[in-house]
C-alpha cells in the first residue's frame, strides 16, 4: 500500500542522526528509465502513496518528472524534505507536478535543530520553506526526531507546529543507526520514556488539540500501557498499536533500486533484491521481505517474547530493535516495558560494546544492563527541569541558557 522512495542519497545537510549517512550520491544510482519503471512497478502491484525521500529528494534533476509519473499512475505522493533549498519556485513546481504533502523536518529550536541538522541557517531555511508549503495547496506536515538534545524543546516545537499552520506533526525516536550510531550519548535511553510520554499526552491535550494538530507518533514510538490511547490515537477508547508493517503494507525503496521492506533497515541484513534485475511482483513473495510480514511470537526474544502483548506487538518497530540489539524481535524502547522495569525499582541501560562500521544504515553493538532506578529530586528532561521545559516557547530558544545550550550541544 505504502512505499518510501530515498531519490538520492545527495544532501544539502550533514544530519548527526542520519541513518543513511546521506551527503554524496551513491554509486550506481537509477537512471530517469529506470526510475520511471519503477513507476509502473509500484502502480501495477497497487502502491497507494509513495513518500519521496533523500539525502534531499528536489537534489535530483528529475524528481519532478518522477512525481508527475506517480501522481499521473493515481498514486498519492509526498515528499519528507530538510527544507534548506525549497525555495518558492520548488514549492510552486512540487505543486503543479501534483504533490500531495511535504513533512519538514524541524528537530529543535535555533543552534539546537542547526547542531543536529550539521549546517547553520538550517533553522531559519526549515521555517521560511514551512511557511512556502503553508502558503501552497500542499499539506504541511513537520517531522521530529526525539532525542536527549529536542527532549527538552519538545514543547516549544509544540507551539511552533501552530504558528507555522502544520496540519500534523510527526514524531519518532532517534535510532542509533548511520551517524548517530556514531553519537550513542545523543539517542534515549529507556528510563527516559517515563518523562516523554507523559510529556506527549499533556501536549496532545493541551497544546495541539486546541489548535487542530494531530499529533503522529512513529512506529517505534510505543506501546501500550496507559498513554497509548491518548498519544497515538487521540483518546480513542481501546485502540492499540499493530505491529510493524514492513514488507507487509510497506516498502523501502534506495535510490539504486535496492528493495526493503522498510526505509530505516539496515540494508546488508534486509536487501529483497534489486528492481532493476527482478520485477517487484516477484520480490514481494521471496524473502526478507515475507520474513517480516509473516514473523510470529515465536520469533521474539528477551523482554518482548514473554510480554503481555507479544501477539498484538510482535516486538515492534523492526529497525529499532535491530539497531540496538542485531535482530528484530526485542525492542527495549517501549514505555510499557519501562513502566514494568519502574514498578520493580529498575530500568534497563544501554551499553555500547562495538563501534559501527561507518557505512549507510550501519549499527554498533549494545548490550541490556538492567539497574536500580536512580532517584530524582525532581522531574527533569535530558537535565531540564520539567517545568521550565514546558514554559518554553519558540521565541526564547527553548528557554536555555547560553551555557546550559552549550552543556548540551557538547552530546554531538
Amino acid at each position: 500500500m505504502y512505499a518510501v522512495w530515498e531519490l538520492t542519497l545527495a544532501c544539502d545537510l550533514s544530519c548527526q542522526h542520519c541513518g543513511s549517512r546521506a551527503g554524496e550520491a551513491r554509486s550506481g544510482e537509477l537512471s530517469p528509465a529506470q526510475a520511471l519503471d519503477i513507476v509502473d512497478q509500484l502502480a501495477d502491484v497497487g502502491v497507494r502513496e509513495v513518500t519521496l525521500i533523500g539525502g534531499e529528494a528536489y537534489l535530483r534533476e528529475d524528481w519532478l518528472d518522477i512525481t508527475r509519473a506517480l501522481v499521473g499512475r493515481g498514486v498519492v505522493v509526498g515528499m519528507t524534505t530538510g527544507g534548506f533549498a525549497l525555495d518558492a519556485a520548488r514549492v510552486q513546481q512540487a505543486e503543479d507536478a501534483g504533490l500531495r504533502a511535504i513533512s519538514l523536518s524541524i528537530d529543535g529550536i535555533g543552534q539546537t535543530h542547526d547542531a543536529q541538522r550539521g549546517r547553520k541557517g538550517a533553522y531559519d531555511a526549515a521555517l521560511a520553506a514551512a511557511r512556502r508549503v503553508a502558503a501552497s495547496g500542499i499539506h504541511l506536515s513537520v517531522n521530529t526526531q526525539i532525542n536527549r538534545l529536542s527532549l527538552p524543546e519538545l514543547p516549544a516545537l509544540a507551539r511552533l507546529m501552530a504558528e507555522l499552520g502544520a496540519d500534523d506533526w510527526r514524531v519518532q525516536l532517534t535510532v542509533p543507526l548511520g551517524n548517530a550510531a556514531d553519537r550513542a550519548d545523543l539517542v534515549l535511553q529507556p528510563v527516559d520514556l517515563l518523562d516523554l510520554f507523559p510529556l506527549l499526552a499533556w501536549m496532545q491535550q493541551t497544546l495541539l488539540e486546541p489548535a487542530g494538530i494531530r499529533l503522529r507518533p512513529g512506529n517505534n514510538v510505543g506501546y501500550f500501557g496507559p498513554y497509548e490511547e491518548w498519544v497515538r490515537y487521540q483518546g480513542a477508547e481501546g485502540a492499540h498499536y499493530s505491529r510493524c508493517g514492513a514488507g507487509e503494507y510497506a516498502l523501502g525503496i534506495e535510490a539504486d533500486g535496492t528493495l526493503k521492506g522498510c526505509p530505516s533497515l539496515p540494508t546488508t541484513a534486509y536487501a529483497g533484491g534489486d528492481l532493476r534485475v527482478t520485477r517487484l511482483r516477484e520480490l514481494l513473495t521471496r524473502e526478507p521481505l515475507r520474513r517480516l510480514a509473516e514473523r510470529t511470537v515465536d520469533d521474539l526474544h528477551g523482554f518482548c517474547r514473554t510480554c503481555y502483548y507479544a501477539e498484538p506487538c510482535r516486538g515492534g518497530c523492526s529497525y529499532t530493535a535491530h539497531a540496538w540489539l542485531g535482530r528484530p524481535g526485542d525492542n527495549p524502547l517501549c514505555i510499557h516495558r519501562a513502566l514494568a522495569f519502574e514498578a520493580e525499582g529498575k530500568h534497563e541501560r544501554l551499553v555500547r560494546v562495538e563501534p559501527a562500521s561507518g557505512r549507510p544504515f550501519d549499527h554498533g553493538r549494545f548490550e541490556i544492563r538492567v539497574e536500580d532506578l536512580p532517584a530524582r529530586d525532581a522531574p527533569t528532561l535530558a537535565g531540564v527541569p520539567l517545568a521550565r521545559a514546558a514554559a518554553a516557547r519558540p521565541s526564547d530558544g527553548g528557554a536555555h541558557s547560553v551555557a546550559n545550550l552549550r552543556r548540551r550541544l557538547r552530546v554531538l
